[in-house]
């Protein structure tokens, strides 16, 4: 399978690049992962938004589904012959922002929730409820045929689930928010906590995301070499990235 970041910023786009999404492939199904600000074009330059197979969505803050309203209005004045519903999978607890994903004739809402193995396509995925000011559920998405495994943490602050949740995944997207020293926040990671459950999880690759305008993204980087080292290889999230796993 393979992973591409369309947007990686935290909370509004920047320097002309959007907030948090990234496209997930396995064979010719696509999965779209969040839908932020500024990341509809990216996704466009990748596949045709008509020939997406599917979303899912951590949660509801507007960086996260900015344009996925952009995705369903796209959709619904390109409609092909026999085009079929868009499967859009949120959870329930916000039911003004579930009850979007049901567009007539475009798009239907297929509901989630922690404790749930959701199957879509080539994919079986798990959920973690994440710390965030609203519900958000991190997810640890599988491919069935291979057993390989990223995790995307969606936004959170540090708990000690996240070190079962992402043992032994292929690939870590990681909110990494903060430099080292702010750890413990209530809203999102530091990278210093990031790079340690990346090397506790014996993770070979980590993806910096979620990431803060105001703050050096080398220092970031350095911090988290700093503790990866050999044991895993950490980059910064950049538009267009895209790993095989």
């Amino acid at each position: 399978m393979e992973l591409t970041v369309l947007g990686y910023w935290g909370a509004y786009p920047w320097n002309d690049e959007g907030t948090s999404s990234y496209l997930l492939t396995s064979g010719d199904f696509s999965l779209l992962i969040d839908a932020g600000s500024g990341t509809f074009n990216q996704l466009r330059k990748h596949i045709d938004p008509l020939t997406l197979d599917a979303v899912i969505l951590s949660h509801y803050h507007h960086d996260h589904i900015a344009d996925l309203g952009v995705l369903q209005f796209y959709r619904q004045l390109n409609q092909q012959v026999d085009q079929p519903l868009l499967p859009i999978y949120g959870h329930t607890e916000h039911e003004f922002y579930y009850s979007s994903l049901t567009m007539p004739n475009v798009s239907e809402g297929h509901a989630y929730a922690e404790g749930d193995t959701t199957e879509i396509g080539p994919f079986s995925i798990t959920y973690l409820r994440t710390k965030h000011p609203v519900p958000c559920f991190a997810m640890r998405i599988t491919e069935k045929e291979t057993g390989k495994s990223l995790v995307y943490t969606a936004d959170s602050g540090w708990m000690d689930a996240f070190d079962e949740f992402v043992k032994d995944t292929d690939l870590l997207i990681a909110d990494s928010y903060f430099l080292s020293g702010t750890e413990n926040h209530p809203v999102h990671f530091s990278v210093k906590e990031v790079a340690e459950m990346t090397v506790r999880g014996n993770i070979p690759t980590v993806i910096l995301s979620h990431l803060q305008q105001r703050i050096d993204l080398e220092e970031l980087l350095r911090q988290a070499k700093a503790i990866t080292q050999e044991q895993a290889q950490a980059l910064l999230a950049k538009t267009g990235l895209t790993l095989t796993i």
